[in-house]
């Protein structure tokens, strides 16, 4: 059983990652009926939740069904950031989770995210005074290090457990690569196999199928995985994996209703949440991903993406579900 304080995951977790403008609470609706184990809201700015910002203090909604859920926060300063965790901590989500990992230019050249990666006597400081700002248990999300010269995560992942957090999730690239390349699990295996590390180690980077998912648990011996892109869209990636690795045998695709249906109830969710101009922008990025290998989608996602009528995207999936369904049927 993987623990993180009392939270139970199960024997092999599959977390989602927090993702900015995708894992918000209509998104981490579907992932959790699909399966997933953790969840984290988007990462919140400490500065903007500091300031009362309207974006990051929505950010801190969560629901019972979402449990065992995590506010995700990322900071530049130490004091603003124990500040938050204390605000967070308010919110009622299960634990507090540090962004070490996020590499883009607005959130690591102001210094946050994986910009601490090169002050890693900073990230420590910050570590240790958002465990002190907390009772919940301090999860940290973090990358192998800033560049292929910096690779410190070992030294890392020692000194982050020694001041206290409880879980540790690594992305198996550098700062400098950002998304390029294959992610790096060799070194996330020597972390999990350092016998000083105790606490839970998650993997991250390129777990986009059941095999790749088996493979890594069985060869890198991680606590468990956490993913990320391959979900957009396709929240039924969780099941599948726990399928494959409980059998051995390949869960059915989701049928067309079955898109549709995920499809149609994280829109509804994404106007009751966000209203329904926000709510129906917000879903423009997941459509193509629903409808994943369906030919000649590209009429309808082209439609989808530039209505701003609930009224119409509805008729629209019901051509959707009409006009596939006469292909299939032939």
């Amino acid at each position: 059983m993987v623990k993180i304080g009392n939270i139970e995951l199960g024997s092999f977790p599959l977390l989602l990652a927090p993702m900015e403008d995708v894992s918000d609470p209509p998104f981490r609706a579907v992932c959790k009926e699909n399966g997933a184990d953790l969840m984290y809201t988007e990462f919140i700015s400490s500065e903007g939740l500091i300031r009362d910002a309207a974006k990051s203090i929505q950010k801190l909604d969560i629901f019972e069904y979402e449990r065992p859920i995590g506010i995700q926060l990322f900071g530049s300063s130490i004091e603003t950031m124990a500040s938050c965790a204390e605000i967070a901590t308010q919110a009622g989500p299960d634990l507090i989770d540090i962004n070490y990992g996020c590499p883009v230019k607005q959130v690591a050249c102001k210094g946050a995210g994986a910009a601490l990666l090169q002050d890693i006597p900073k990230m420590v400081a910050m570590t240790k005074a958002v465990v002190n700002a907390t009772h919940l248990p301090v999860t940290v999300k973090t990358r192998l290090g800033w560049d292929e010269s910096t690779k410190n995560i070992e030294d890392v992942a020692e000194r982050l457990q020694d001041i206290g957090i409880q879980a540790l999730s690594i992305h198996g690239r550098t700062r400098v690569q950002m998304y390029k390349g294959e992610a790096n699990w060799e070194l996330i295996a020597k972390v999990k196999n350092n016998p000083r590390i105790k606490i839970p180690i998650f993997g991250n980077g390129d777990i986009d199928t059941p095999e790749k998912a088996l493979e890594y648990k069985n060869r890198y011996g991680v606590d468990g995985v956490m993913i990320g892109r391959a979900t957009i869209g396709y929240p039924w990636i969780f099941n599948e994996i726990k399928h494959f690795i409980q059998t051995g045998e390949h869960l059915a695709p989701p049928t067309l209703e079955e898109r549709i249906r995920v499809c149609q109830s994280h829109l509804d969710f994404s106007i009751k949440w966000k209203g329904n101009h926000g709510g129906i922008v917000e879903m423009r990025r997941h459509y193509a991903n629903y409808f994943r290998g369906m030919d000649h989608f590209k009429p309808f996602r082209s439609r989808l993406v530039t209505s701003l009528s609930y009224e119409e995207i509805n008729q629209i999936l019901q051509e959707i579900a009409e006009h596939y369904q006469a292909i299939l049927q032939a």
